[in-house]
């Protein structure tokens, strides 16, 4: 066998070796092993020729370096969750293996967010950071962009289209690693392994369902592999099924707040309101006092109030009728494939496919209002005031709001060829693929029609304009007719003027990737030094392509994101490996990275110096100092004009009348949920984000069945691609209007030109553009521990826990601004502080069992988030919440394994959070960080044909 075979055997073999990680000895090797534990002959040459391939089976390839290392622990730290852990823990899905990391502590926006721009995709925050800051690899290979922007404006990596049995382990590498991966680095990265072998053909079947209702998933697996003489392939096809859940099936989002800080109140769907705030806010004009209006719901409008604004007709269960979890249907498709052309060259392909159809309901669609069409507010003349009228479809007006629902269309795939071997009889290596990964979205939204809906309630409600307002303000005079104003319209009404919109994503990106490698290049005192040398070249691009009535005024309420472009890239990438003593070694690393687009050149470099210190055995001490950065994306230069129509706390006008504080909650509705236009666009002008770096810890291995590491990781970030905040806007809109601050600061002053008010002083639009901040530093503390301990004639047990703590995080939004510690104003920051799991796994024979427990640390509640303080009244912070998980495994029989898993064993639910007003739908809890989702249950069969005792 060659010398490469055989590495490569050995490498595989490693990498298999993690699927049963959880049922072994956690051995933690912090010394190098000695080539007499391998070499075997009975002459001189022999044991020569035995030793050369000790040496090389002595380094394996890991995540972090380039450089096939004979150390498990280096200077990186490295976080692995194998496929046993994924399925033991009872994780469902590789978003939710990765979001319930120790280092995912960041708020972010998913399938709960409703009317969210990417509810059709999953992602996580590191350390609290940008989405966008964490570079993504399936088998060392960067992973394609999703093509819809996350919150509307930052490119991210879609988690959800990750076939979860395919999976052999998963490496998180918390810290900056640009120096090695180049762009997006910064928070840190991730490498998804997928299988390379199977040691007989599967067949996997599970069937999950929720005990609060909804979000029943079937699923199959199957997969395979074969030799036909030098041809080696592994094949698998995952197939997935799951229903929706609905805010309606959970006690917590199915009606308005029951508990909050302000009485419960409807739902607004009958409105009449004044545009200047008078008569505490709203009319109520209706002559039948709800009885038409009363079907909807279900049967549960009726007249309603709302303190400090007036009476309406209104549904407490309103905020049920949206998707929590989307509906989805995935098929997946993933081979591998080698063919040994000789002993110096392996010819190798990967392909991993995904199609997936996803449903879900925001409630994008369910709105009529004078206050965003041509109309605008009105005077009218009965009332001698200026109005707006509102009206919110109910699920009888539209026919069923699952008839209606938003549906995604995903196809990507990501597809390599290449080769590799060993140049003759040296230690040079080498690896020469191509990667092309294509990613199309088709996402059809049911949308009302600008001109059929305002032609419809014109004629319907409004009737003939009368000419203009009598104080010549400019504004249009109507005498509605508000008996069928209060009428319910039929679905077939709602469908004359509504109608499916397409809207088209693309991204796509080709990469060619040369790698040379001698792991043994010269002897230094503690053993052989390492090189490895990269070149990659290739091009990328990016186009969202919504319809153009998004743009030309043709949809009603809603806009969209749109833009495109390509571009350029090469980089050059080198890193060296010095055993500089028996004791320590350093590891230095540098990469030069260009994108040519639009005729301009953006390069940046990158560094890393690592050491790694090993006073004795079983102790390594780290550290590693570098640079990061993040070049701007497509998305950040060639986003076009687009945005959304929203609402937003007003703060600037309920201060003026008196509702600060724990009091905002009594803020007249038309300023407590104040409608605007956002508007953002791509800035050409955008520098590169760049990021100084470092971290330091210890590994600690006393035993070879226990293992402890613990390491502080520092980020230092400049020039920082954000947009900004709409609500954070608002408020500072109103401390500089109100002169709480300074007006000529140049936070004020970027501010004022940012918002635009009516001639009633309401806000109207509100630009939120990508800039780029100042700075941001986080400090954060890692540590995990893993044993394994032998019972006896009882079996063996492996307890795994992990555990991450932002000590610091500070924000600047511009030169000159004060410094904003995250940490302590929960205005700007909500994520969790500490977030720690654990799981115990006992096995014995034919029968193990975990149980996994996951502690998101405390955050702040509702009312500290809108004041920024913790010490008003009704300010605080959320207790922690803790989530258990359980999971049992039979073998019956060699070829058959039973499954039973159950998460959330106890059904909890958020902490409660008794500050959101009774009036704010969605449910009492900040859906960024919790999920009512409640208690999921599983039960699997796994079948291993051909085995045997």
């Amino acid at each position: 066998m060659s010398k490469y075979k055989l590495s490569a055997a050995v490498t595989a073999a490693l990498a298999l070796s993690y699927a049963s990680v959880s049922f072994a000895t956690a051995n933690v090797p912090v010394t190098t092993p000695s080539a007499s534990d391998t070499t075997t002959g009975s002459d001189a040459s022999a044991d020569a020729d035995a030793a050369k391939k000790a040496k090389k089976l002595e380094a394996v390839s890991v995540t972090g370096s380039l450089i096939p290392q004979s150390q498990v622990e280096t200077a990186t730290p490295v976080i692995t969750i194998t496929a046993q852990d994924i399925k033991a823990r009872g994780f469902a899905t590789v978003a939710q293996a990765l979001q319930n990391a120790s280092t995912s502590t960041g708020s972010v926006q998913g399938a709960q967010f409703s009317g969210g721009f990417t509810q059709g995709a999953q992602t996580l925050s590191m350390f609290g950071l940008p989405t966008g800051f964490v570079k993504y690899l399936i088998d060392g290979r960067p992973m394609g962009n999703f093509p819809a922007l996350y919150n509307g404006s930052d490119v991210f990596n879609n988690l959800s289209s990750i076939p979860v049995e395919m999976v052999d382990h998963i490496d998180i590498l918390p810290g900056g690693q640009s120096s090695l991966y180049g762009s997006d680095a910064i928070a840190g990265v991730i490498n998804i392994v997928l299988k390379k072998k199977l040691d007989a053909p599967v067949l996997d079947v599970r069937y999950g369902w929720n005990s609060n209702g909804g979000g029943a998933t079937r699923r199959v697996y199957l997969a395979d592999s074969f030799n036909v003489g030098k041809l080696n392939v592994v094949a698998g096809v995952q197939f997935q099924n799951t229903n929706p859940t609905w805010a309606y099936s959970r006690d917590l989002t199915k009606e308005y707040p029951t508990e909050g800080a302000t009485p419960q109140a409807a739902g607004r769907n009958y409105l009449v309101v004044s545009a200047t705030a008078q008569s505490n806010g709203y009319y109520f004009e209706d002559p039948n006092n709800c009885a038409n209006a009363a079907p909807g719901y279900g049967g549960t409008t009726k007249y309603s109030f709302r303190v400090n604004s007036g009476n309406y007709c209104g549904s407490i269960y309103e905020p049920g009728f949206v998707t929590l979890a989307n509906a989805e249907k995935t098929a997946n498709l993933y081979t591998h494939a080698t063919f040994d052309v000789n002993e110096n060259l392996q010819l190798y392909s990967d392909l991993l496919y995904n199609y997936q159809e996803q449903k879900w309901q925001g409630g994008l669609n369910n709105i009529w209002s004078t206050q965003i069409t041509s109309v605008g507010s009105f005077y009218e003349p009965n009332i001698g005031d200026y109005v707006d009228l509102q009206h919110i479809f109910s699920p009888e007006e539209v026919g069923g709001y699952q008839n209606t629902m938003t549906k995604q269309i995903e196809n990507s795939y990501m597809f390599t060829l290449g080769g590799k071997g060993t140049f003759g009889q040296s230690n040079w290596d080498y690896d020469l693929g191509f990667t092309h990964s294509d990613d199309q979205t088709n996402t059809r939204d049911f949308l009302s029609f600008a001109g059929p809906i305002n032609t419809f309630f014109t004629n319907r409600v409004l009737g003939p304009n009368l000419g203009p307002d009598p104080n010549g303000f400019g504004v249009s005079t109507y005498a509605p007719n508000y008996a069928a104003f209060y009428t319910p319209i039929t679905p077939a009404d709602f469908h004359s003027f509504g109608g499916y919109v397409a809207t088209y994503g693309k991204t796509w990106d080709n990469m060619l990737r040369g790698q040379v490698t001698d792991a043994s290049l010269f002897t230094l005192p503690g053993g052989d030094a390492g090189l490895a040398v990269v070149l990659e070249g290739g091009n990328q691009g990016w186009a969202y392509e919504p319809d153009a009535r998004y743009f030309n005024g043709g949809i009603y309420d809603i806009t969209a994101s749109q833009g495109s472009g390509h571009r350029y890239r090469y980089a050059a990438t080198t890193e060296m490996n010095f055993p500089l003593l028996t004791q320590l070694t350093a590891d230095v690393s540098g990469r030069y990275d260009s994108y040519k687009v639009a005729g301009n050149t953006v390069s940046h470099g990158t560094y890393n110096l690592g050491l790694e210190y090993r006073p004795f055995e079983t102790l390594l001490v780290r550290a590693k100092y570098g640079t990061a950065f993040k070049v701007p994306t497509l998305a950040d230069e060639f986003s076009g004009p687009s945005g959304s129509y929203s609402q937003v706390v007003d703060y600037y006008n309920c201060a003026k009348l008196g509702f600060t504080g724990n009091n905002l909650g009594n803020c007249p509705g038309n300023y407590q949920q104040a409608n605007y236009f956002s508007q953002t666009q791509g800035n050409p002008a955008l520098k590169p984000i760049t990021a100084k770096v470092w971290n330091a810890g210890v590994v600690w291995a006393p035993l070879q069945q226990m293992s402890l590491s613990i390491d502080y990781l520092h980020f230092d970030i400049s020039n920082e691609v954000a947009t900004q905040s709409a609500d954070k806007i608002s408020q500072l809109n109103s401390l500089c209007l109100l002169g709480q601050m300074d007006i000529n600061s140049p936070s004020c002053q970027a501010n004022i030109n940012q918002v635009t008010r009516d001639a009633f002083g309401t806000i109207q639009t509100i630009n939120t553009p990508k800039v780029n901040v100042a700075r941001e530093q986080v400090n954060a503390l890692t540590a995990n521990f893993s044993y394994t301990v032998e019972i006896g004639s009882y079996g063996k047990l492996f307890l795994q826990s992990a555990y991450s703590d932002e000590l610091k995080h500070t924000y600047q939004q511009y030169a000159g601004d004060p410094v904003i510690d995250y940490l302590r104003s929960p205005y700007w920051n909500t994520d969790f502080k500490t977030k720690f799991n654990a799981s115990l796994t006992w096995s014995k024979g034919d029968w193990s069992a975990t149980a996994f427990v996951n502690r998101y640390g405390s955050s702040p509640n509702y009312q500290a988030t809108v004041v920024n303080n913790y010490t008003d009244p009704g300010t605080g912070k959320l207790s922690p919440w803790m989530i258990y998980n359980a999971s049992v495994q039979y073998t019956p029989i060699a070829n058959l394994t039973l499954s039973f898993l159950v998460n959330n064993l106890f059904n909890s639910m958020p902490p409660k959070d008794g500050s959101y007003p009774g009036s704010l739908g969605g449910g009492p809890y900040n859906s960024t960080n919790y999920d009512v989702y409640g208690r999921q249950m599983y039960i699997e069969a796994t079948y291993k044909f051909g085995t045997s005792h």
